[in-house]
């Protein structure tokens, strides 16, 4: 009876040679970097992120395990997104409130958070001192400048919820209502959700 060798595949990280990554940096394994990126030193990624086109990622930067950057993404430093955040295509991130060029303010980056799961939409804005519930959907172009409860779809200029978003992405029916979701099947209740609109 012939005994049968369990192989194990080891992922490797990806970096283009058009990527810039430097020195101190920590990349999990099965990350993918792509062309013309810029990760500093210092920066900490999880394992198996895509980092897309053209992206920039600051030394003080976090990003956890399974995130998806879309092309064009800069995540400046004191910005950290949890795992499995998905960043849409030219979405931005700020880190001073009031920036002038004449003034430094290193010591005043206001700390941005995106919890586990959440999705940013294309051209989005994220106003830098605030926090993105776990689960929670910016659409496409919103200006988010306030702390958004988890499962929020957020949408508009300056950006206010206008529905509920399950984990797996599906718009949720009228929140008194509960029951399953339309897409998934799962059951969800909205008691965790704070009553304030944001």
């Amino acid at each position: 009876m012939s005994k049968t060798k369990k192989t194990e595949t080891k992922k490797t990280t990806c970096v283009h040679p058009t990527a810039v990554v430097d020195e101190g940096a920590l990349i999990g394994p099965g990350t993918k970097i792509w062309h013309f990126c810029h990760v500093m030193g210092g920066a900490r990624i999880g394992k198996n992120c895509s980092i897309g086109q053209n992206a920039f990622i600051g030394g003080k930067a976090v990003l956890g395990d399974g995130v998806k950057l879309q092309n064009n993404v800069s995540v400046y430093d004191a910005v950290t997104l949890e795992d499995h955040v998905f960043v849409g295509p030219s979405a931005v991130f700020t880190n001073v409130r009031t920036p002038r060029a004449h003034v430094e303010r290193k010591n005043a980056y206001a700390a941005t958070l995106v919890r586990k799961g959440a999705t940013i939409g294309a051209n989005a804005t994220i106003v830098c001192g605030i926090e993105i519930g776990s689960y929670a959907f910016i659409a496409a172009g919103a200006v988010v400048t306030r702390s958004v409860p988890r499962h929020a779809v957020m949408s508009g200029v300056p950006a206010r919820r206008s529905g509920w978003a399950c984990a797996c992405g599906a718009m949720l029916p009228d929140r008194g209502k509960g029951g399953a979701c339309p897409e998934c099947g799962k059951s969800w209740t909205f008691k965790h959700v704070p009553d304030r609109e944001t």
